[in-house]
């Protein structure tokens, strides 16, 4: 399990496969600040809730200069069929291997229903237009979630 990405560093690049046509890149979002959130899997209500909730949030953050970009283990298939279902129009990145979410520090130990395990941790960051990480929250709740990132970030 890698250490959590805290302010001031800076973000690791990666590339992935993605929704919306071939890959992703993060350091081809320099210029911009980009939301990076990580979910467990494509489909659940809560990921779900929380997919919905950047989707209608979206414009907001795009006028004050964010992109966003979602990240699971998810295959792309099953990632492609739910953007289309629930009309995201942000991309959706897999990560089979798991190594992003890993070097993001979105991998490691949580308590479900009593029980320990080792997973995705619902987790978001924040990078800066120059590539370093100004806000990082790790196991947040889906609902409500994307409110306090808006508030947090000063988007009305």
């Amino acid at each position: 399990m890698a250490d959590r990405l805290e302010p001031g560093d800076l973000a690791p690049d990666f590339t992935l496969p993605a929704t919306h046509g071939g890959s992703w890149t993060l350091s081809e979002h320099r210029g911009r600040s980009v939301v990076v959130y990580f979910y467990p899997a494509a489909g659940t209500p809560g990921c779900t809730t929380q997919a919905c909730d950047f989707r209608d949030n979206l414009g907001s953050l795009g006028a004050a200069g964010y992109d966003v970009v979602g990240v699971s283990p998810d295959p792309l298939p099953k990632l492609e069929a739910w953007s289309a279902e629930e009309q995201l129009p942000f991309p959706l990145a897999s990560d089979t291997e798991r190594g992003v979410v890993q070097r993001w520090g979105a991998w490691g130990e949580k308590t479900m229903y009593g029980k320990t395990t080792t997973g995705l941790l619902r987790s978001t960051v924040v990078v800066g237009p120059d590539g370093v990480v100004t806000h990082a929250s790790y196991n947040v709740k889906a609902t409500g979630h994307v409110a306090r990132l808006r508030k947090e970030l000063g988007v009305d």
